[in-house]
């Protein structure tokens, strides 16, 4: 599916490859799957710079651009979208802990601070949308990390508490596969973790599942080709990991995955009109800009571009014209 030239060249110094580029590279993909993916990176908090910048791909034009910036600024956001608009959860302002849920909306570029927010102040959630709803999970509330789970129900602003994690994380990853919410890694609040448990919708139920081979908080995790991809974050010693992973359902089993070329703890991954993309990070030294591509067929990483902007923090959120927002 992917283009084997491993030097990947990028048009424009802030871009990833255009339309047509990617059009060559995804020949195989039925046209009317090609496309429909909206890229953005929002957020991305320091002391030093408490900007939150955000950015949105445009592909036809192959270059990131300036979108409003965060209205409440906070590091350690959660970030997902949802029927067409973008949506920040919980985070910290370096003094307090947030329960704050703000809205954007990408076709007035502005956001909104109607929403409800969390039951409880915390950082480090982690977003995901399943069933049309947003499941926030865990999450540090400034003395301990929780295994709080509550469904956010845009129909009518409200969120509800849905059965507690197994495990307390902070800093998790989640991805929906079949069906099932896995959680995955994080921190208990002393140390990273290499659980995996899952949540069947049907029954209400969490379910413990394999172990990764690597501890790891602050990965980045998606579903690819069937597959559970989890990368980067940081493990037990405190360093930031380039090692990826990847876990067969059928097989309930964890497989190695190339490294990835950079150390990304605070990466976002995910598949952008058929491409599985590792964004941004910090390598423990600098916040990257760059993007890196997977091509499955050759297991191998390679440099696919950069954002114009650093986003120490900041996460990638995706949206699908494809789909009908209307609520």
């Amino acid at each position: 599916m992917i283009h084997k030239d491993r030097q990947g060249g990028v048009g424009g110094c802030h871009g990833i490859p255009s339309s047509m580029s990617l059009h060559r590279q995804h020949s195989k993909l039925p046209p009317k799957e090609m496309f429909n993916d909206i890229m953005y990176i929002v957020g991305g908090w320091t002391q030093e710079d408490p900007s939150c910048p955000v950015e949105q791909f445009y592909p036809l034009e192959n270059e990131w651009k300036n979108m409003a910036s965060m209205t409440n600024h906070r590091g350690n956001v959660a970030v997902c979208g949802l029927y067409g608009k973008i949506y920040t959860v919980g985070g910290s302002d370096g003094i307090t802990y947030k329960s704050n849920v703000d809205r954007y909306d990408p076709q007035t570029n502005i956001w909104s601070n109607d929403v409800t927010p969390l039951s409880s102040p915390r950082s480090g959630v982690c977003l995901v949308e399943m069933d049309g709803y947003l499941y926030a999970l865990g999450g540090y509330d400034g003395m301990v990390c929780t295994n709080t789970v509550e469904r956010y129900n845009p129909k009518m602003n409200s969120w509800t508490k849905q059965a507690p994690m197994l495990s307390r994380r902070c800093g998790a990853a989640a991805a929906v596969m079949e069906g099932q919410l896995y959680v995955i890694g994080g921190s208990d609040g002393d140390v990273p973790m290499n659980t995996v448990e899952r949540f069947n919708p049907l029954d209400g139920i969490w379910y413990v599942c394999p172990p990764m081979l690597t501890a790891r908080e602050n990965a980045g995790c998606c579903v690819y080709l069937g597959r559970l991809f989890v990368t980067g974050g940081r493990d037990d010693l405190n360093l930031e990991l380039s090692a990826a992973e990847k876990f067969d359902p059928d097989a309930l089993r964890w497989t190695p995955v190339k490294h990835m070329r950079c150390k990304r703890n605070n990466v976002s991954l995910m598949v952008f009109n058929g491409l599985l993309l590792a964004v941004g990070g910090s390598d423990g030294v600098t916040n990257l800009k760059t993007i890196e591509v997977y091509n499955h067929e050759s297991n191998t990483w390679r440099h696919f571009g950069s954002m114009k902007t650093k986003h120490p923090g900041g996460h990638v959120a995706m949206l699908n014209t494809k789909h009908g927002y209307s609520l």
